[in-house]
């Protein structure tokens, strides 16, 4: 019998580790993605709301958009890094990440836009989302 094997043109040697930064996102490698690429979120649900905790570590609380429309939340964040450099230095390698992220979710139950809250500390923004009362359905009664 013949043995079959998988032919990886990026294997992890030591050569191949100049080109694994450029290919690491398209090959979706374990842990490589920027602290930034995938909001994490946690949700809770209560019986007269939900609780959003998303990790934005390192972003500024003016540049967080939280958007609610129905029974979808969208939160979208953009990170800039400034790039100091004196005169004869050159950037080796740069791993801290710049740009914009978001992420949009949807929930069971309408959210009460109007009595919703959001609070960001320590790099965690949390959201008090209260539902929307459901309205009461009628019986008509048949004539």
């Amino acid at each position: 019998m013949s043995n079959l094997t998988r032919f990886d043109p990026f294997p992890l040697e030591p050569m191949s580790e100049l080109f694994q930064g450029l290919f690491r996102p398209a090959r979706g490698a374990p842990g490589s993605d920027t602290p930034l690429a995938d909001i994490k979120v946690d949700v809770t649900e209560s019986g007269t709301a939900y609780t959003v905790k998303a990790e934005l570590p390192g972003v500024e609380k003016n540049d967080i958009d939280v958007k609610i429309e129905g029974n979808l939340v969208s939160i979208g964040a953009k990170v800039e890094r400034k790039q100091e450099l004196k005169e004869g230095e050159r950037v080796v390698r740069r791993e801290r990440y710049s740009g914009s992220v978001s992420r949009s979710f949807s929930l069971a139950a309408e959210i009460d836009e109007a009595a919703a809250a959001a609070e960001y500390k320590d790099g965690v923004l949390s959201l008090t989302l209260p539902k929307k009362a459901t309205s009461q359905r009628k019986r008509l009664q048949i004539n």
